[in-house]
């Protein structure tokens, strides 16, 4: 969290995952029930059913230790159904870079992305750069159709996160997630 708490009242939807506000953070928690007066939904994602569960507009009991997977299966709805803010992505993140195409990801490489050393147990990052012009300026694709450009790449590490893969591992509903 990069801004302070008070901001939470200006909040339309606050997520709240593996974390009991209500009882680690009180005074955090009153801006969230202020947001929630002014009409944000609450959500809440967590093994243990708390007092910030027991005030949530919804509630998302998970394994635990499944959180990621839950944040993957979020990441790919949002990428599959364009629920981004496209301008900001393209004009402020590094979406648009085009990544050496020698990079190989986890689907292809049984888990591990390339550059592996089974010895060391380390990684090798040479494959793992950015393309770069003669001058060295990174060479990008404003388009974000190229299979190499961050954003592709992004789309389809997630893209094994469904919804079955997300319910299976976390334990949570399917008609839970989807209500997400």
């Amino acid at each position: 969290m990069t801004n302070h708490w008070i901001d939470f009242k200006n909040s339309d939807v606050i997520l709240i995952m593996g974390s009991n506000l209500a009882e680690n953070h009180p005074i955090g928690m009153k801006w969230v029930l202020e947001a929630k007066d002014n009409g944000a939904k609450l959500i809440v994602v967590d093994p243990r059913f708390t007092r910030t569960a027991a005030v949530a507009d919804m509630y998302l009991p998970i394994r635990p230790g499944s959180d990621i997977a839950v944040y993957g299966g979020l990441i790919n709805y949002i990428l599959e159904n364009n629920l981004y803010f496209e301008d900001y992505v393209k004009n402020y993140t590094n979406a648009t870079f085009l990544v050496n195409p020698e990079l190989k990801m986890p689907g292809e490489l049984d888990g591990l992305f390339s550059g592996y050393d089974k010895a060391t147990k380390k990684y090798d990052k040479t494959t793992w750069g950015f393309q770069k012009d003669e001058t060295g300026k990174v060479i990008k694709d404003s388009t974000m159709q190229d299979p190499n450009c961050v954003f592709q790449l992004m789309k389809k590490h997630f893209s094994r996160y469904t919804i079955d893969m997300v319910s299976n591992i976390s334990g949570c509903p399917k008609d839970k997630l989807l209500n997400f």
